[in-house]
């Protein structure tokens, strides 16, 4: 008989951020989880967007649900390069995209960025996606470890996205399902757990309790991100119907302070309650009370988004422009310099000649000109000497360039008078 799915979505916009750019959506056919990537530039716009064209897929599958999956990632991709082009302020906009189509037997999985999903069975977790980061290729190159990736400066660097100008590379995979398995697609807000913690939450409770512990533990861990968590139990027999879940800056929940008290209340569906955790006041975070943190580059808007063009860039080029010229004048003097202490001997006018400078010329430009001429004709040369000074000597100095002349005047067929004329012009 076909599996079915009972699954549970949380969203939470964490401790430290205004504003949830994350979106997850969970259905019966479907799961999905995009973490919006842009600061200024509105991750939850395209995170939402994505996750409202992904959420179309949650039927049963009618085609190839890989083939699904890849269309509608494209889709999403081209609606935000639609949004983009009506309001250049959303430039930069993109968000990574983790989504499972369910056909009752195995899971189609779509990602792109650092969004993930894991399986856990018989007391097994494995991650099913591979990062789409800077931290993840060094880890791919033996350039460090995953316990050197926790710390690096650019851990949060991803390199793919859904956005307005790449076009979309995610990786698609089929996941073979049994009964009893447990799957899991988070934001990388949940990755201030590592996998161990989070072995631990997922082997524990229903959906709903694991969600909310994951969301609540990644919070307490020090998350310093918009934390998102999707939980389905892979079952034999259908659970009681379910309405699909819509979490996140796709549903525009906002935070709920709770009526005087400093924490907050946190709610997913069914009024799921992650706990009262006291947000981050100034005095926290380093700042005196009631100062506003200014740091120019906001680290979300950093994560991926390109950067706008710097000041005076045009300043730049020009710099960079004289440079290449001063380097290319620079080395034409040396050259210069260099094939005016070359000499060869041919042939001008049927007289055997010598030349400064090297063979050859550059866009009709010569390299060489007449030095000296000889009074040795080529034409009373023995066949192979003349066709030696036709084809040109190899470069040498002008003192052996001169007797290579002398060996010519001796051996012509029919000397004359020994003399020079310099060649001018």
């Amino acid at each position: 008989m076909p599996l079915s799915l009972d699954y549970a979505a949380l969203s939470d916009v964490g401790r430290y951020r205004k504003d949830n750019q994350d979106s997850g959506y969970a259905g019966p056919w479907l799961l999905a989880v995009c973490d919006g990537v842009g600061g200024a530039a509105r991750g939850d716009v395209a995170s939402s967007t994505a996750i409202s064209n992904l959420r179309h897929l949650d039927a049963p599958p009618s085609d190839e649900p890989l083939s699904l999956v890849a269309g509608a990632l494209h889709r999403a991709h081209d609606r935000i390069a639609e949004l983009v082009e009506e309001d250049p302020a959303l430039t930069g906009t993109s968000t990574t995209a983790v989504v499972g189509l369910f056909d009752g037997e195995r899971l189609a999985l779509g990602h792109i960025g650092d969004s993930r999903a894991y399986r856990l069975r018989d007391g097994e977790l494995k991650r099913l996606t591979t990062d789409h980061t800077f931290v993840q290729s060094l880890i791919a190159e033996g350039r460090i470890t995953e316990a050197e990736a926790a710390t690096h400066p650019h851990r949060n660097l991803i390199l793919k996205a859904l956005d307005a100008n790449h076009e979309v590379d995610a990786d698609l995979i089929f996941v073979d399902l049994l009964a009893g398995d447990r799957v899991m697609l988070c934001s990388d807000g949940v990755l201030s757990l590592d996998d161990a913690r989070i072995h631990d939450i997922l082997g524990t409770g229903t959906p709903d309790y694991a969600a909310v512990e994951l969301i609540r533990r990644a919070l307490e861990a020090g998350s310093t991100d918009n934390v998102t968590a999707v939980v389905a139990d892979v079952v034999s027999e259908a659970p009681e119907e379910q309405e699909p879940i819509l979490v996140g800056a796709a549903a525009d929940l906002p935070r709920r302070a709770m009526a005087g008290i400093g924490g907050r209340l946190f709610r997913g569906h069914r009024s799921g309650d992650t706990g009262e955790i006291e947000p981050i006041h100034e005095e926290i975070a380093g700042l005196p009370p009631g100062a506003v943190q200014t740091d120019p580059i906001d680290a979300e808007t950093a994560r991926y988004a390109p950067r706008p063009a710097p000041r005076y860039g045009w300043l730049r080029v020009l710099c960079v422009l004289l440079m290449l010229a001063g380097a290319l004048g620079m080395a034409a003097g040396y050259g210069k310099h260099w094939a005016e202490q070359q000499f060869y001997v041919g042939e001008q006018d049927g007289v055997v000649t010598i030349f400064r400078g090297v063979q050859g010329d550059i866009l009709g430009w010569q390299l060489s000109e007449p030095y000296t001429s000889s009074n040795v004709e080529v034409d009373n040369l023995e066949e192979l000497d003349a066709e030696r000074v036709r084809a040109g000597s190899d470069s040498v100095s002008l003192e052996e360039a001169r007797r290579i002349v002398e060996s010519y005047h001796r051996r012509q067929r029919a000397p004359a008078e020994d003399d020079t004329t310099e060649v001018t012009g």
